[in-house]
């Protein structure tokens, strides 16, 4: 019986230890953009270990954006000082090719989770654009190897001028939140009398 117990609770051990998953590469595109206007796009990395380096390209609808600059982020730049920059924005529609970044010299690179870049467009046309990453460019460095990273798309949204943007009602926010408090007392009842 003992041998048992023991193989039950290394099972449990075992799942409910975090798995390690890949890095997440994405772009924030936040809320609708109304045509004219200028929007600033956040290309972040979520749960990276020890970065050193990183490029990548940006494939986006020029029939609704056109891509303005590229800012670095401050994300690379916690582990010391930083080169970084973009072989071309503008110069081949729907495409920023190769935004790049990099430490300067030897140490652990940056870990954690933050902004690599933020891109601005011009709005320009009525409809929804995505904004994806251009794999065959994809490429991060940690100080001793190669990182593999998961990409999220993203979606830009761009309504006309005429449309106006969307925001919730407080009173639909408070409906929602009255149903969420109700969900919680009921779950808390039906497990209290289970106990």
């Amino acid at each position: 019986m003992s041998t048992w117990k023991h193989f039950i609770a290394a099972v449990l051990l075992g799942a409910s230890t975090q798995a390690w998953a890949a890095p997440i590469l994405s772009i924030n595109t936040g809320p609708a953009a109304q045509v004219g206007t200028t929007v600033t796009y956040n290309v972040e990395i979520a749960d990276i270990a020890d970065l050193a380096g990183y490029q990548f390209s940006l494939v986006y609808d020029a029939r609704y954006l056109r891509a303005l600059d590229v800012t670095e982020g401050g994300f690379l730049a916690t582990a010391g000082t930083t080169t970084s920059g973009v072989d071309a924005v503008g110069n081949e529609p729907g495409l920023i090719s190769f935004i790049y970044g990099s430490l300067f010299g030897p140490g652990p690179g940056a870990s954690g989770s933050g902004l690599l870049a933020s891109i601005r467009f011009e709005a320009i046309g009525v409809g929804s654009s995505a904004l994806s990453f251009l794999t065959a460019d994809t490429l991060f460095l940690s100080t001793t190897n190669d990182i593999a990273v998961i990409e999220q798309s993203g979606i830009s949204n761009i309504i006309g001028p005429d449309v106006p943007v969307d925001v919730p009602e407080p009173a639909s926010i408070l409906l929602f939140g009255a149903g969420l408090a109700g969900a919680a007392a009921l779950r808390r009842r039906s497990t209290g009398a289970c106990v």
